[in-house]
């Protein structure tokens, strides 16, 4: 986490210029994740060295243990052959004597043996909370590295519509529409026009086919009216 610890070291202010410096916040949160992911990684092999020298503590305490049984064992048979007679009572007592202190020796090994594994227990348990806190971070930022790139997405675009916005000329626009509309209209205007100059184009006996034409067809409508009404009365 070498980028937060540099942060840390300078004051508010001088905090708060280098923020506004910054020119690519996703690319400094990607370097501060991967910082954190970097320690976690440490702090993993860190904590399976812990867990290893605790497993060796424990075999070793089983071991003394062991061993510190065994003497007192000795001792107890050298009292009883001593007491059938098969070893000499002086003899007896001094190696059973070298035998219990033997033994004593090994029961304070294992006493200090269990009190670094406890103390070695209390620091795997202390690096297991960094490694859970570490973890819950890194979490927490990916997703907060999500959200700014989505931001910064939102930011860019909109940043670009407003550019673009800017510099279009509204009175050009306007200007632009006006002449679109004046341009329907005449071409509008045109086409009444153009069919007012066919129809005054028609020669007299167009005209007059045109409404003998218009007088057959009613004459034809009156006849069939006429039948019509023949037929129901």
């Amino acid at each position: 986490m070498n980028i937060f610890k540099r942060l840390y070291t300078i004051g508010k202010a001088e905090i708060n210029s280098v923020l506004e410096n910054f020119e690519d916040p996703i690319k400094l949160t990607e370097n501060g994740i991967s910082d954190m992911k970097n320690q976690l990684s440490e702090s993993m092999e860190a904590l399976a060295k812990l867990k290893a020298l605790s497993i060796r503590k424990k075999n070793e305490i089983e071991s003394e243990e062991q061993t510190a049984k065994d003497y007192y064992t000795k001792a107890i048979l050298l009292v009883q052959k001593s007491d059938k007679g098969e070893i000499e009572v002086s003899e007896a007592d001094r190696l059973a004597k070298e035998a219990l202190k033997k033994q004593s020796i090994a029961q304070e090994s294992v006493e200090n043996l269990k009190k670094e594994n406890e103390k070695l227990q209390d620091d795997c348990e202390k690096m297991q909370a960094n490694i859970n806190n570490l973890k819950s971070s890194i979490s927490k930022w990916e997703n907060e590295l999500r959200t700014l790139e989505a931001r910064v997405q939102v930011s860019e675009a909109t940043k670009d519509i407003n550019q673009k916005m800017t510099q279009i000329d509204s009175s050009s626009a306007v200007s632009m529409l006006e002449k679109l509309k004046e341009k329907v209209v005449q071409q509008e205007a045109m086409a009444e026009a153009y069919s007012d100059i066919s129809k005054a184009g028609k020669s007299v006996d167009e005209e007059i086919d045109d409404l003998v034409k218009n007088i057959d067809g009613e004459a034809e409508n009156a006849l069939q009216k006429l039948k019509e009404s023949l037929k129901k009365g």
